[in-house]
């Protein structure tokens, strides 16, 4: 099931890392007519494409506040009770990250601070289908709120009766998100992105999906629309030694393999035949899964490596640089202080990553595809802007200015210059 390895040499390690491809090139055409016919079109194409695709032919797009109350009804209580408690935590999590910063004096005279502002309006994208996933609703919701988002538009695919998965629509509620549009796809990122008659233009635009989604959230990129991340198939790597419960492991590696056939799992560790008892585990836990057969796609996708020695273990786990890192060894925080690409990190044996999937604090929205190597996932600096301040006094403009000046003219810029001179001149 697992494809094992034995101390592999670096010059093979990049070749078996490598994820499943991200091929928008085979996409573009189609998704670029999608986003075309949305911004000439509007509401019209976003019927058009809700009928052909989900097979909802109503041309209402929002939803109603009587939809949003009549959801609760339809939410049970356990599931609400789960929800409240996971925005608790992100909450808590979040409202740690807001702060604004002091104001520093460079030199005599010479004031500077950054202020910290909410995006003025912010569009979430929530895949629907088999595995609505109202969770992000929170993810990315919590954030926006903290930050002071003016504006909150949600678009996510209805089913061919127009209806919205309940637990969406009460996790939205919860979150004061009322403008909430019936729509999915590419289609919606284009919604976002231009604005319709019905939804209104985006600054920027967050949340997962599939390929199409993808590719839209990176074509609207190049237009100056905004986006959190460009978001490959979810992955896993686990760091596990002789004291790791093949079971807890080979759940954590399923947890993963079920979001979709080009997900991919990644087992490294220090005992030579664990990764056999994993394959072991997998097969016995694979029964009982609904998912099976997507995960035994995944599964496909996916290796397991053993190191006889740590240091080259820890080089290959950078390397990679998951989104996703479960550290599941009898010292796990010392082997976390060495990791230094990662997406999110999951200490010790009970901490799966599907606690940080719901309901831990951390936002689950992180970078795939190895972009860990040099971004972060979601969080409250996600929806905010940091503008710089400088004031000068007229002590701080003679004592920088000469400074500007001497640079200006070896750049060129006269006009520069002359913004200073005149003003040194006052203070002669």
């Amino acid at each position: 099931m697992l494809t094992s390895f034995t101390n592999p040499p670096k010059s093979e390690w990049s070749q078996l890392l490598a994820r499943p491809s991200l091929n928008f090139n085979e996409l573009k055409d189609k998704v670029d007519a999608i986003l075309r016919a949305v911004r000439i079109n509007g509401d019209r194409a976003l019927v058009t494409y809700n009928s052909q695709f989900d097979g909802y032919t109503d041309a209402t797009l929002a939803v109603t506040t009587q939809e949003i109350i009549q959801s609760a009804e339809r939410v049970d209580h356990q599931l609400k009770e789960a929800i409240q408690g996971a925005i608790r935590n992100v909450r808590t999590f979040h409202q740690s990250q807001w702060h604004q910063e002091d104001e520093v004096e460079t030199m005599p005279g010479v004031r500077c601070s950054r202020r910290w502002t909410a995006i003025d309006r912010v569009g979430l994208y929530i895949p629907g289908g088999s595995a609505p996933l109202f969770s992000t609703v929170i993810m990315l919701g919590v954030p926006a709120q903290i930050a002071g988002v003016k504006e909150v538009i949600l678009c996510t695919p209805p089913n061919s009766k127009g209806e919205i998965h309940p637990a969406i629509l009460y996790s939205a509620s919860q979150l004061g998100i009322q403008k909430i549009y019936k729509t999915g796809g590419a289609q919606a990122i284009a919604a976002m992105a231009y604005g319709t008659e019905t939804v209104e233009k985006c600054d920027k635009i967050f949340g997962p999906g599939n390929q199409y989604v993808a590719c839209a959230k990176a074509l609207v990129s190049m237009e100056g629309v905004g986006i959190d991340m460009l978001a490959g198939p979810s992955e896993v790597a686990v760091i596990a030694d002789q004291n790791a419960n093949p079971y807890f492991v080979a759940a954590d590696l399923l947890s993963q393999a079920e979001h979709g056939p080009d997900s991919q799992v990644m087992l490294f560790t220090t005992d030579d035949g664990f990764a056999k008892k994993v394959a072991t585990a997998i097969e016995e836990l694979l029964e009982e899964l609904p998912r099976k057969e997507i995960a035994q796609k995944a599964l496909r996708n996916s290796k397991a490596f053993y190191f006889e020695h740590t240091d080259e273990l820890v080089e290959m786990v950078n390397q990679y640089a998951c989104e996703h890192l479960i550290i599941n060894t009898i010292n796990a925080r010392e082997w976390s202080e060495r990791i230094t690409n990662a997406g999110s990190i999951f200490l010790g044996p009970y901490s799966p990553e599907s606690v940080g999937d719901y309901a831990s604090g951390t936002n689950h929205t992180l970078p795939t595809n190895g972009f860990a190597r040099y971004t972060a996932g979601v969080s409250v600096d996600s929806f905010i802007k940091k503008i710089t301040i400088q004031e000068l006094s007229s002590e701080g403009i003679r004592q920088v200015g000469p400074w500007v000046e001497c640079m200006a003219e070896a750049e060129g810029l006269h006009a520069h210059k002359l913004a200073v001179r005149v003003r040194l001149n006052t203070l002669l």
